[in-house]
Order: structure tokens, then C-alpha cells, then sequence
């Protein structure tokens, strides 16, 4: 088998603003200069083209949506194909009347749309209010074929969930990519702070290291107030690449917009999983119950 070639991945640590046209502006100026620093395959973070509306739940937020192919699609495709980069582009999908969803859609090299992903783990936590706001995805957990090869994008919450991991990559990813929108309560940052950012690292690098993936997550930065007069969110920065030991190889600020420029090499994975065979050892055989809520005893039972 062949190995896919070495690619340079940009990651896009960005602010935003109340304006939805001048995020789109200013997301498009840092993916061109990515593309100008070498980076041949750039992600954005999750939503980028608003500011966090999950913080409070109001109906007139829908008006944000958008359809798929829309205006995000069309402009980045543009700048995909002249550039000759491969965009991970995070979009609020508008699919049908009342039906919305938390997407992010693959552009590969011709502007073309190469692959879409609709967030599966939908999070209902104090001002992270999704479920209001976005329908579960149905298309599963993927990998999409692109002109640098085989690569996973999942989205945030995603990020806890080793399942997900596994299965993007056992379906041939080099690379997980994990748009985000994740930080710190105010009231909390103090208490529990250092242990909330501590634990989203860790759990991402233990999903390189389990699957032998690159692991990338990008993530937006500074503070937002929210729309009702809550107390607002300080959203961590903090956008990492790790390698397949999950050694970390570049890691943005907590509080500066950033744009992180490494190399991903797919040999890097074959030497790894020769020597961590963690995915020819799996007892595939063994695992029955992992489709399973809970395995109380009436469960487990009927497993059996």
C-alpha cells in the first residue's frame, strides 16, 4: 500500500465577532494565509461564522443557518481551488424547515464539497445549550477521501467520546480534525480551570495514541458575553496538533488568535502502529455490550 504524502495542516485559533459577514471575511484572510505559509489542508473552528448563540435558548438564532451548498460553502470553495488547499469549513446547516444541524463540511482542492459531517454528540450543559439548537447527525462517523488522503473530522463534544475516535479511524483517517468552541465558565475558571483544560487535552492526546491518528482540535478564543445576561464564556484557545504517540507538536495561547502551521506525516503512523500494535490486538471478538447504554444485569443478560 501506498503512503499517503506529507501535507502541512493549518489551524485556525480565531476570535469572532456579532457581524456573521466579517467573520466570513476574516476566516477567509486567515485561510489564505495558511495557505502562504505552506499549509495544504486549513480547519476553522466550530461555528465560526457567529459568535456562540448556544449560550441562551432563542429561536430568532436560527435565522444564522444555512444550507449546504450556501454562501460559506461557495466563498471557501473559491479559495480552496485557487489556493489548491483542502478547507475543513464548520457550518450551523440549515437542512430543511426545522431540521438544523452542527455540521462541518470536507472542500477538497477543486472547491468541490468532498465530504460532510453532521455533529453526532449533541452537549445540554449550562450555557452550551445545543440540544435546542441542533439535530443529532445521521450520516455517522467518517472519513472522506481528499487529494492529500483519507482524513476524520468530528466536532467538539465529539471530542470526549473514544468511540468516535476509533471508528473515524478505523475507516483509514491519518488525521482526526475537531473543530471547537469550548471554555471556561467565568465563575468557575479559578476552582476548576486548570483541571476542565487539563482533561480536553488529555482525553484528545489518549485518542491519538489509542488509534495511532494525529489528533487536531481548533478552537476559537477570548470572551463572549452572553445574549441573555448570563455570565458569559471565555473560550480557551488552546488549538494543539499531536502526533500518533500523542506527543504534542504545536499548541496555540489560551488568549491570542493564532494561526498553528505542522507537518502531518502518514509514515509517522505506520512506525508508530508497528511498534503499538494497540489496533492488531483488539479482541474484536470481546466486546459485545459496547452498543449498550449501561450494562446492568437484565442487560447484560440479554446479551449474552
Amino acid at each position: 500500500m501506498k503512503t499517503p504524502q506529507r501535507f502541512k495542516l493549518g489551524l485556525i485559533q480565531m476570535s469572532t465577532t456579532p457581524d456573521t459577514e466579517e467573520n466570513l471575511k476574516r476566516a477567509i484572510i486567515r485561510v489564505e494565509e495558511a495557505a502562504s505559509s505552506g499549509a495544504k489542508l486549513v480547519c476553522l473552528p466550530e461555528l465560526f461564522r457567529s459568535q456562540y448563540f448556544c449560550q441562551c435558548e432563542d429561536t430568532a438564532f436560527f435565522d444564522l443557518a444555512e444550507t449546504i451548498p450556501g454562501q460559506t460553502t461557495n466563498a471557501l470553495g473559491r479559495v480552496a481551488q485557487r489556493k489548491k488547499i483542502v478547507i475543513i469549513a464548520p457550518i450551523f446547516e440549515r437542512r430543511t424547515l426545522g431540521i438544523y444541524h452542527n455540521s462541518a463540511v470536507v472542500i477538497d482542492t477543486n472547491g468541490e464539497i468532498a465530504g460532510l459531517y453532521r455533529k453526532m454528540h449533541i452537549p445540554d450543559d449550562p450555557a452550551f445549550y445545543e440540544k435546542f439548537y441542533f439535530t443529532p447527525g445521521d450520516l455517522g462517523f467518517q472519513a472522506f477521501d481528499t487529494s492529500l488522503g483519507r482524513i476524520g473530522t468530528l466536532i467538539c463534544w465529539d471530542q470526549w467520546y473514544p468511540e468516535a475516535a476509533r471508528l473515524v479511524s478505523l475507516k483509514g483517517a491519518v488525521v482526526l480534525l475537531y473543530p471547537t468552541a469550548i471554555g471556561w465558565h467565568p465563575h468557575e475558571k479559578e476552582a476548576l480551570g486548570k483541571a476542565q483544560l487539563d482533561a480536553w487535552l488529555t482525553v484528545q492526546r489518549g485518542h491519538a495514541i489509542a488509534n495511532g491518528v494525529y489528533v487536531a482540535a481548533v478552537n476559537r478564543v477570548g470572551y463572549e458575553a452572553s445574549p441573555n445576561g448570563g455570565s458569559g464564556i471565555e473560550f480557551w484557545g488552546s488549538s494543539f496538533l499531536c502526533d500518533p504517540q500523542g506527543v504534542m507538536i504545536e499548541k496555540a495561547s489560551v488568549d491570542r488568535e493564532e494561526i498553528l502551521i505542522s507537518e502531518v506525516d502518514p509514515g509517522r503512523i505506520e512506525d508508530v502502529r508497528c511498534n503499538w500494535p494497540f489496533l492488531r490486538d483488539r479482541r474484536v471478538d470481546a466486546y459485545a455490550g459496547i452498543d449498550r447504554r449501561f450494562l446492568d444485569k437484565e442487560s447484560w443478560n440479554k446479551k449474552r
